[in-house]
């Protein structure tokens, strides 16, 4: 059977909503993100604001001095991710199998929909499908959203990258290699920064060059030779992944000067340790590893963690431990620009953890977390 693969992505989906929802702000350079006058980054930003080079999870203060028009927004989590599963529920009504890999995007599987044996009629079949979920998207939620289709997860992840925005761009698998020639090889999935670099220093830069490399490439990439020649040519054989456990959860805290002040910083984990325990308590989960992430000044950062026996929930014990790997790891030998805690290997509690979560909570101040300083 033909595999049909949608990749749907919200088109700068956190500026998006807020143009939506704030009409004052159509058709201008929205940022999402901390204030260019505070230390942080850009969350997202409108594709008025991209056409002066603004990207996610560059400083405010370069994106302020990049688009001088921007208007900087603080970001709303809350409201995306309700946002996020309303587009989701319109998307599970056209009947998909779907994999959402964040807020704003997702994998779609309609293969078992497909009535042709043959391929490329079988993704042509799938182009109105594709155009009544964008429309049902814009009619309900007042967004757009580029959808890219091929015969894999890699092809549609492409198509829907280089039709944006508000695209719907299909790649038949007849095409596929040669859609891929003139690519460089870093848009190829698992290809980050070292290996395109030393990719490159072999004279391989395009996905052209790697197609036609006659060489051994398991000299430069390992393991990931085969599955990089595979991709090359357009073949992907990763099914989507149906596991929507939470893998991680995390907290950062970006300083609005740099700070070595010790009450400051276990102030600050106490607040992420409290902020962390009841997301774990939402989920009923409990976690065997946490690990603290500290940035400097030179934006040099460093992430250090420790495993444990039994699974944690508890905000004191979340504490404590990323206390001692911040002082074992001696992280603080000099100012820090951002300081977060996360949880990982996530499990179901234990009974007394499980009766802890049960327990009728008591109403009194002193039992409830701190609240963040507004």
């Amino acid at each position: 059977m033909p595999r049909v693969i949608f990749h749907l992505d919200m088109d700068a989906f956190y500026a998006s909503v807020e143009q939506r929802d704030h009409p004052g702000l159509r058709g201008q350079a929205v940022i999402v993100g901390a204030p260019a006058d505070r230390r942080g980054v850009v969350c997202a930003a409108s594709y008025e604001a991209r056409r002066f080079g603004v990207r996610s999870a560059m400083p405010s203060r370069t994106a302020a001095r990049l688009c001088p028009e921007g208007i900087f927004v603080r970001p709303r989590m809350e409201v995306y991710r309700e946002e996020s599963r309303q587009i989701m529920a319109l998307v599970a009504q056209a009947g998909a199998v779907i994999e959402q890999v964040s807020v704003d995007e997702a994998y779609l599987d309609f293969s078992a929909q497909a009535a042709d044996s043959d391929p490329d009629r079988a993704l042509q079949a799938a182009v109105p499908v594709a155009r009544a979920l964008k429309e049902t998207i814009r009619r309900e939620r007042n967004l757009t959203a580029s959808i890219g289709i091929g015969g894999n997860k890699l092809i549609a992840k492409l198509a829907s990258d280089y039709g944006k925005p508000d695209g719907l761009l299909l790649i038949p698998e007849r095409d596929k290699a040669l859609f891929l020639r003139p690519l460089p090889v870093g848009v190829l999935h698992g290809v980050g920064h070292v290996t395109a670099a030393a990719l490159k220093q072999q004279g391989i830069a395009t996905i052209g060059d790697l197609q036609d490399h006659a060489g051994d490439l398991r000299a430069l990439v390992g393991s990931f030779a085969g599955t990089l020649a595979a991709f090359a040519q357009g073949n992907d054989d990763r099914a989507l992944d149906l596991d929507s456990f939470t893998r991680s959860i995390s907290s950062e805290t970006t300083f609005d000067r740099d700070s070595a002040d010790r009450p400051l910083l276990r102030a600050t984990l106490k607040e992420q340790a409290a902020e962390i325990a009841a997301k774990l308590e939402r989920e009923s989960l409990a976690a065997q590893t946490v690990q603290v992430k500290v940035r400097y000044g030179d934006f040099t950062t460093l992430t250090r963690q420790l495993s444990v026996d039994e699974p944690l929930a508890d905000p004191v014990e979340i504490y404590r431990i990323a206390c001692l790997i911040l002082g074992r790891n001696q992280l603080v030998d000099r100012p820090l620009r951002l300081i977060g805690t996360g949880v990982s290997n996530l499990v179901a509690p234990t009974s007394q953890l499980l009766f802890d979560f049960l327990r009728p909570k008591s109403s009194t101040a002193a039992d409830r977390p701190p609240e963040k300083p507004a």
